[in-house]
């Protein structure tokens, strides 16, 4: 079984048993929406694909369905700023990925420490994160820096005269694909913890933390979901009026006394 797959089915079971809710949340999706995206993937990937043109074609798991998730992870980005350096991440994955394959052999058989396709995947989702920050711009930039790649690679392929029928989001860039998002997403997850333990829990690393930083607008409804039991109340300040008037109220009573 393909190693993109593996990794399908270990998130899947990982969503159900509820270990990645906080990641899912970040990615503005719902458990049952993370498992319909899944499965979505493993049975379109065993789809005919659809032709775009007499030698070129994408599938529908591997091409048109991260293609679509990476469109509303960007649509649901909070602000103007996460979703440009969301774009500018995108695109310096993209490259990364070009030049290394332009650098490493395509056939597996002559690649000396690891298969093209997942040292790919291995770049795109460290090139990601560290472009990307955030986790949802982490992991528009890991699945479409692939996916993008793919695109123009194939577009370069047909332009220069290329016959052989050609495929975006074939069985390589799938497994490439799953894998550079679980890459960049996880990188994600990992720094935001470790900085969250470090800066005392998740309440003060959003006091701490800029908005311009890659992740949700700072806002109060934020610290206040996180804060648990740290709840400030504050009296609302007596006007002088109602303090001359109490003040009276006293005097008139000591008075008939």
């Amino acid at each position: 079984m393909p190693l993109g797959m593996i990794a399908l089915m270990v998130v899947a079971v990982l969503i159900f048993l509820g270990f990645t809710q906080r990641i899912l949340d970040k990615l503005r999706l719902t458990d049952r929406a993370a498992l319909l995206i899944i499965a979505a993937m493993l049975i379109g990937s065993y789809l005919p694909d659809i032709p775009l043109s007499p030698n070129l074609s994408i599938n529908i798991g591997g091409g048109i369905i991260p293609i679509l998730l990476v469109g509303y992870l960007f649509w649901a980005a909070g602000t103007t700023t996460e979703k440009t350096r969301a774009a500018i991440a995108l695109v310096v994955t993209a490259l990364a990925v070009y030049g290394l394959l332009r650098i490493m052999p395509m056939e597996p058989t002559y690649a000396v420490l690891l298969d093209p396709l997942y040292a790919s995947s291995l770049v795109a989702g460290i090139v990601g994160y560290l472009a990307g920050r955030s986790r949802r711009s982490a992991f528009i930039a890991g699945v479409g820096g692939i996916v993008l790649n793919d695109i123009f690679s194939r577009l370069e392929l047909l332009i220069r005269g290329g016959l052989e029928p050609l495929v975006i989001g074939g069985a390589g860039i799938f497994d490439a694909t799953v894998i550079s998002g679980v890459i960049a997403v996880g990188l994600a997850e990992l720094v935001g913890e470790i900085r969250e333990r470090l800066q005392g829990g998740t309440a003060g690393a959003l006091l701490n933390q800029p908005p311009d930083e890659g992740r949700e607008e700072f806002k109060e409804e934020n610290i206040e979901e996180y804060s648990g039991d740290l709840h400030l109340e504050v009296e609302p300040e007596e006007s002088d009026t109602t303090n001359d008037a109490r003040d009276h109220q006293e005097g008139g009573a000591d008075h008939e006394e």
